[in-house]
């Protein structure tokens, strides 16, 4: 299906830049679409490009909807693996019995994204492949990590995320599913940003065949692990391990909800209280 929109005067007197709206019901005819526009973009669940656009920081000449593929909705189980459709709403991964008996973890994530409108619209595909560093589900694909499926290949997650709003997908490459291991035990636990349920920090520690994995958002320009709190869970995985354990605070954030410093101590108090919500 195809609508054309021309320029129109907004409800503040602004006027709209010129696009064109399509709608696929297949990947293929989606990733055929984006390679024949100038300047094209994905919509899926909208909650980024749709404010973007109002604000005058993107104006693509076409605007591809995803969401009647129905190939990218969804969650599966596969032996030790749960999969996830990049449309599966944020809602729908934090009502799924699935999520919620072999990634608890995940689901509860899910569950404290935004507000009940944008859990109800945003997508997992759509949350990692903007990357955003304050949202929820990188720290959950980096900390279990997770394999992201694309229509052209598989990206593991340690991969995946590259810095702010970039990630190792090329131009026009579109995440089908993530893949999400089940592991030991998960939890993640953030200091939310009182007005947009953005995570301040965020840290999502893993316990997986023997060994741990800690990854942190919101603290910097891109979600990453936390190696030092890493080899210490190894050694003695106790919220007592992590005490001594100091974060450089050097390439992190700053900005009006918080600073680098208080971020670094976030990072720490997060950490703890998810290792001690496994541990009690």
């Amino acid at each position: 299906m195809l609508e054309v929109f021309d320029s129109v005067s907004s409800l503040h007197g602004q006027i709209m830049y010129e696009f064109t709206y399509r709608k696929s019901d297949s990947v293929d005819e989606a990733a055929l679409m984006f390679g024949a526009a100038a300047d094209p973009q994905y919509l899926a669940g909208g909650m980024t490009i749709l404010p973007t656009m109002k604000q005058r920081l993107a104006s693509p000449d076409v605007l591809i909807d995803l969401s009647d593929i129905s190939a990218l909705k969804g969650i599966e189980r596969h032996d030790n693996n749960i999969v996830i459709g990049a449309l599966t709403t944020h809602a729908q991964v934090a009502a799924s019995v699935l999520t919620r008996s072999y990634l608890p973890a995940l689901a509860e994530l899910a569950s404290v994204i935004g507000d009940p409108q944008v859990r109800n619209r945003g997508t997992l595909g759509g949350s990692i492949a903007n990357a955003d560093p304050a949202s929820d589900y990188p720290a959950a694909v980096l900390g279990l990590g997770a394999t992201i499926h694309t229509n052209q290949r598989a990206i593991t997650a340690d991969d995946f995320f590259i810095d702010i709003f970039e990630t190792a997908l090329d131009e026009g490459e579109l995440v089908t599913h993530v893949s999400f291991p089940v592991p030991e035990m998960a939890a993640y636990r953030k200091f939310p940003n009182p007005a947009s349920g953005y995570a301040v920090v965020g840290v999502f520690v893993v316990r997986m065949n023997g060994s741990s994995r800690v990854a942190v958002t919101g603290a910097a320009g891109s979600v990453f692990r936390a190696e030092s709190m890493e080899a210490a869970l190894d050694k003695s995985f106790t919220s007592s391990s992590l005490k001594d354990i100091e974060v450089n605070a050097d390439e992190f954030n700053e900005d009006i909800h918080a600073s680098a410093e208080y971020r670094a101590h976030l990072v720490g108090v997060m950490a703890t209280r998810a290792v001690e919500s496994l541990t009690r």
